[in-house]
């Protein structure tokens, strides 16, 4: 509307049964992976509704503003060690401003903290304030750094954390340090025209004498994410590559409280898995010809899991101290990654897509996903076959 104001949305109603695995996840973490608010359906199923949105206006010639309640993702990955769009939506408002080389992204939000499912009622609220430079230092080369703070208030947000200047912790430490801070970096390597490099580190705690002693000081916790991308790969036109290693130390994400963890609606904000993990994902696209479109996608991790009344550091929603300010954590020296009750899966995907019409898409979709481990509830082997139709449907509106 007048190259000024723009506006996005995104509606869906849902009933739906997942595989095992998936029930078992919803179960045990009382939240849909990607959504929030649901209803059990028959025995084993779920039902929910989706509504996103946002608007869009430009308040200056370089500074764009964004309104709604929908995800964020910080990134060149298929995973996010910083902010991923799979958990459930929330309300926020981003300023991005774009001068020369620079863009620097300003994310306020307000979310729901851990919470037990019951009857109708106020769900507790926690926040988050986040900041993402990022420079394009040469032709190609983009090199970019984050921050982001979760935190609860009685009283609502925090005025201090609207601070728009990068490093928070600065204001976090004037705060008495009670809240979840993270810290990190990025790039992105453009080769030849055809393959592309990336990767992310990520720092939630960090004591370099404790690092270098290597003694597993549990609270050394921190991910990197290394990957590549290859563009009509071996010159093969429509043919693309990539693969992406992720792995995360043990109680990375935690927090001295329920609250203050770095999660949403009962899911991470980060990464699926969560900590205490290690990952390799690898996929494959190939669009063979005009309306015929293969993606493959292959994962495996190993993940550290915590058996009842353990905290290994895999389970971010657990607290590091108890009331009394004494540590729960297993061990302090010692940590290991993918410590506590081992399990390891293996997933392959395969999604056909062909558009019989203009815009009208049918998909077949194989998953063959083997679990093994340690406790017994998390070994299985699945296989799903599923088909669908998609009709895209576009509106052409008047310019105003």
């Amino acid at each position: 509307i007048k190259k000024k104001l723009s506006f996005y949305t995104f509606l869906t109603d849902n009933q739906a049964r997942g595989m095992d695995y998936v029930q078992q996840h919803i179960k045990d973490e009382s939240a849909v992976p990607g959504n929030g608010f649901y209803k059990d359906f028959r025995t084993t199923g779920v039902d929910y509704f989706t509504a996103r949105g946002y608007i869009i206006f430009n308040v200056l010639d370089h500074i764009d503003v964004q309104v709604g309640h929908d995800k964020n993702f910080i990134g060149n990955g298929y995973r996010s060690l910083f902010l991923s769009d799979y958990g459930n939506s929330y309300f926020f408002m981003k300023l991005q401003t774009t001068i020369w080389r620079i863009t620097y992204t300003n994310l306020f939000t307000e979310m729901t903290a851990t919470y037990n499912r019951g009857g109708d009622r106020l769900l507790p609220k926690k926040y988050g304030a986040f900041h993402h430079l990022n420079i394009n230092i040469a032709k190609g080369i983009d090199l970019g750094f984050f921050e982001g703070v979760i935190y609860e208030r009685d009283r609502g947000f925090e005025l201090q954390y609207l601070n728009p200047i990068i490093f928070y912790r600065a204001v976090e430490q004037a705060l008495g340090s009670p809240d979840n801070s993270i810290v990190g970096a990025d790039f992105k390597v453009n080769l030849f025209r055809a393959v592309q490099l990336y990767g992310q580190i990520m720092f939630d705690e960090f004591n370099f004498a404790q690092l270098r002693a290597r003694n597993g000081w549990w609270a050394n916790k921190f991910g990197i994410q290394a990957g590549a991308k290859y563009i009509d790969a071996f010159t093969v036109k429509n043919l693309d590559l990539q693969a992406e290693f992720n792995f995360v130390r043990p109680f990375t994400y935690s927090h001295n409280t329920t609250a203050t963890t770095y999660t949403h609606y009962n899911q991470p904000l980060a990464h699926p898995l969560g900590a205490n993990f290690w990952e390799l994902v690898t996929i494959a696209r190939y669009q063979i010809l005009p309306e015929l479109w293969v993606t493959g996608t292959f994962i495996y991790y190993q993940k550290g899991l915590d058996g009842p009344g353990e905290n290994w550091g895999g389970d971010i929603f657990l607290s590091n101290v108890d009331q009394n300010g004494q540590l729960t954590v297993e061990r302090e020296f010692g940590n290991n990654m993918v410590q506590g009750k081992r399990s390891k899966v293996a997933l392959m995907d395969l999604l056909v897509s062909y558009q019989a019409r203009h815009n009208l898409f049918c998909d077949l979709n194989l998953i063959y996903r083997k679990s093994d481990g340690d406790l017994p509830a998390y070994v299985s082997n699945q296989f799903y076959v599923g088909f669908g139709v998609r009709l895209n449907m576009v509106f052409q509106a008047q310019h105003y």
